[in-house]
């Protein structure tokens, strides 16, 4: 294995790392935990983790653009990266003192756990163009997040006898210790391309002065502009459903903690071939078009979720009685095909938007621009959350907060196909 690939790997294996964050505390675990015990199982706990996730995300949002100029600047991505690293390590370590009751210790820790990973991803994403070529962008993108996704499976299979045994707790110490040890690598093998600069002003300052002459110059990157403004609307659908999905499955569905772990072992697993998937398609046909096809996707994944989770709905009744099946079994097997579906195209969107993003961007502002992609992504997701949140909590139905999310989808959609691609030294 040469150097390259050696790089690809490590690089990867922080994918594989920072996944048992994503899945313990954000989608799965945390989060059923949060809205059934430390919420002690009230509507309102919905509201109050969108207030957390939109709260991390504003602050993060507010920092990546910043951050990511000095980074640019002073060429300290892995420093800045390990910072927030262990930032939502400790942070996530902690969860393990949140009881029932503990809501604003509980939404403390995990703002403060999410702030650091989201931040991280800025200087993380930007080592992309660094590790490979232009035209491996769409590939190696793909392959950190099916390595995510392996990790993701890795942690759940550890988790899953605590869960059994009802030691929810236990797990989250178990996840940053498992984002800590293979975290390492990345750290210890990739170099930093340091810079020898004087300085002569606070990096703050730094940071704000290169911010307003990429602002006051964005005249010059219309199509990236265009592009960013595309991923605003459709990551916001995505990021919803990645923070909502398991309070979704438990709350309207009655999924149990068992259901919900092999609900996402599906998701995970065809999430895996998805992000392998696409990234091939978008290295040989574009990847704004495979972009365009995982959209497509989401679009009907939202339409059938919605129709199937009704017990009272005439499609449920007629295909359940087809079936020889009760309703609310029906119900339950067709969130599994939702599952299916929505795994195959959770990383994908996810890892061609940054694949894309990476030949947008001026590689002498790469950790800027990923800042501002970051911003985009980040600031999304406090909307959308919040939305879902707001209407499942005043309509007392996460159904109807569902169909939300499919105009986000659209817009960003429509926005997508002005966006011109740039072609690639395969090309």
């Amino acid at each position: 294995m040469n150097l390259k690939s050696k790089n690809i790997f490590y690089w990867t294996l922080f994918d594989f790392a920072n996944t048992s964050y994503s899945i313990v505390v954000v989608t799965l675990i945390y989060a059923v935990y949060f809205k059934n015990v430390v919420a002690e199982g009230n509507s309102i706990g919905d509201f109050y983790w969108s207030l957390g996730i939109s709260i991390s995300m504003i602050i993060t949002a507010i920092l990546s653009p910043i951050l990511g100029a000095i980074a640019d600047y002073s060429a300290g991505n892995k420093r800045f990266l390990l910072f927030f690293t262990l930032l939502s390590i400790i942070a996530t370590a902690n969860l393990f003192f949140v009881k029932s009751g503990d809501v604003l210790l509980g939404l403390t820790l995990f703002v403060i756990a999410n702030i650091g990973f989201e931040s991280g991803l800025v200087f993380y994403d930007s080592f992309l163009p660094e590790i490979t070529e232009p035209k491996n962008f769409g590939r190696v993108s793909g392959y950190g997040f099916a390595m995510g996704y392996l990790g993701s499976l890795i942690i759940l299979a550890i988790a899953f006898p605590f869960i059994q045994r009802n030691m929810i707790v236990e797990t989250f110490p178990i996840s940053a210790l498992f984002f800590l040890v293979f975290a390492l690598p990345l750290f210890i093998f990739i170099k930093d391309s340091r810079k020898s600069v004087k300085i002569d002003k606070s990096f703050i300052k730094i940071g704000f002065e290169r911010i307003s002459n990429t602002i006051d110059n964005l005249s010059q990157y219309k199509n990236l502009s265009l592009f960013l403004l595309s991923f605003f609307f459709y990551i916001e659908g995505v990021n919803t459903v990645i923070f909502f999905a398991g309070n979704y499955a438990s709350t309207t569905l009655h999924f149990s903690q068992i259901d919900l772990i092999i609900f996402f072992i599906i998701v995970q697993t065809t999430a895996i071939l998805g992000s392998i998937l696409f990234g091939i398609i978008a290295d040989s046909y574009g990847q704004k078009k495979a972009i365009i096809l995982s959209l497509s996707i989401w679009l009907g994944i939202i339409l059938f979720a919605y129709i199937t989770s009704d017990v009272n709905s005439d499609f449920v009744i007629y295909f359940s009685k087809l079936l020889g099946i009760s309703a609310s079994e029906f119900l339950k097997s067709s969130f599994y095909v939702v599952g299916l579906a929505a795994g195959s195209v959770l990383g994908a969107t996810q890892s061609t938007s940054r694949s894309l993003m990476s030949n947008l961007t001026p590689i002498d502002k790469k950790t800027e621009f990923f800042g501002f992609f970051s911003f985009f992504g980040k600031s999304s997701a406090i909307f959308g959350p919040l939305v879902f949140g707001l209407v499942s909590y005043l309509s007392g139905s996460q159904r109807i907060a569902l169909s939300s999310l499919a105009i986000f989808f659209v817009v960003g959609l429509s926005i997508l196909t002005f966006v011109k691609e740039p072609k690639t030294d395969s090309e």
